[in-house]
């Protein structure tokens, strides 16, 4: 059995998706839907590096305390 791929796109469905894209917002609206896609992204990753952080530090103080 081979693995589902989600995502897998090539040539040809990218071109159909973008196409898609184009109708269903427009040219004028893509721009503003890219910057927030990129916002989002952005956020996420802060919050991401802000929880690493604090349970790296959650398992410094935890090392200390055995120690």
């Amino acid at each position: 059995m081979e693995p589902i791929l989600l995502f897998n796109f090539f040539g040809p469905e990218m071109l159909v998706i973008f196409f898609a894209i184009l109708l269903l917002f427009g040219g004028k609206k893509i721009p503003e839907l890219m910057r927030g896609i990129g916002k989002g992204i952005r956020e996420f990753n802060s919050a991401r590096s802000s929880i690493e952080s604090e349970l790296k530090e959650g398992m410094r103080e935890t090392e200390k305390e055995k120690s």
